[in-house]
């Protein structure tokens, strides 16, 4: 089935301006749909089969996954020409034979943890179960990047406050190689990122009202994130705590014990 022009152009008017400045062909743009809609099955069950991995991990608190609607694919084929040609030059053209590998989120799989120090776990999960061939780390500004630094992530500060740490993985459902993106963060962030992603796209440019209020929710969310770490860590210490004291009661119970039988031993002698 193929894309209407003028239905698609209707829902994303914006388009039209790019398809004309790119020179970009709408007989290649239905061929990619087609195309695409032909491995959207293929593409499905490989999204469950990662996010199904993911759910083994202990420290993964959901997963969500999602393979990318064809006429979003479209949209985004037509916005991000421009840049493209900026990378490989102005004879770039996104084709049937290339944009499985160009557009990176064609399956998109997001995973959820509660505290933020259980990232590092996951982080190790993910590179050791598939060919990852980029991480970027998106953070606030002003947040502390020295652990990424040290693993070598690349970071992106974003003034918006959204953090996430994207993965790029390579693998071959077919015999074209497909990009899956995973992104993990925390069930703060996601709650920040799921309301920040609704609003940039129901407004071409957020007014400032709401950019404002989007702000002190980031923050509100990031504090969040350190009270429940916090609270994570106090509880462990509670733990060790009672742990410690629990061995200690155990101990001087097996000691009562053992002075019980000596006395019930003297007490005898005593009346023999």
């Amino acid at each position: 089935m193929e894309i209407i022009r003028k239905d698609f152009l209707k829902r994303y008017p914006l388009s039209e301006e790019d398809i004309i400045k790119n020179n970009i062909d709408w007989n290649i743009l239905n061929d990619i749909y087609i195309d695409f809609k032909k491995y959207k099955g293929n593409y499905e069950t490989q999204a469950e089969f990662i996010s199904s991995t993911l759910r083994t991990h202990n420290k993964i608190h959901s997963v969500k996954s999602r393979v990318k609607d064809p006429e979003r694919l479209i949209e985004k084929i037509i916005r991000k020409t421009s840049c493209r040609k900026e990378k490989y030059g102005t004879d770039f053209q996104f084709s049937v034979e290339n944009y499985k590998e160009e557009v990176n989120d064609l399956i998109g799989i997001r995973a959820i943890h509660i505290f933020k120090e259980d990232w590092e776990e996951i982080h190790s999960f993910i590179i050791k179960t598939w060919k990852v061939i980029e991480i970027t780390a998106n953070v606030r500004e002003g947040d502390d990047t020295k652990r990424f630094e040290e693993l070598d992530i690349a970071i992106n500060s974003r003034k918006s406050g959204y953090r996430s740490v994207h993965y790029l993985i390579e693998f071959f459902p077919t015999s074209q190689k497909v990009i899956a993106e995973i992104q993990v963060r925390t069930i703060f962030e996601e709650g920040y990122g799921e309301i920040d992603h609704q609003l940039r796209y129901s407004h071409k440019e957020i007014p400032e009202i709401l950019a404002y209020n989007l702000l002190l929710f980031n923050r509100i969310a990031g504090s969040s994130d350190e009270m429940a770490s916090f609270i994570n860590l106090l509880n462990k210490n509670l733990i060790d705590i009672e742990e410690k004291y629990k061995k200690i009661i155990e101990s001087k119970d097996e000691e009562i014990k053992e002075l019980k039988k000596v006395s019930e031993k003297l007490q005898l002698e005593v009346e023999g």
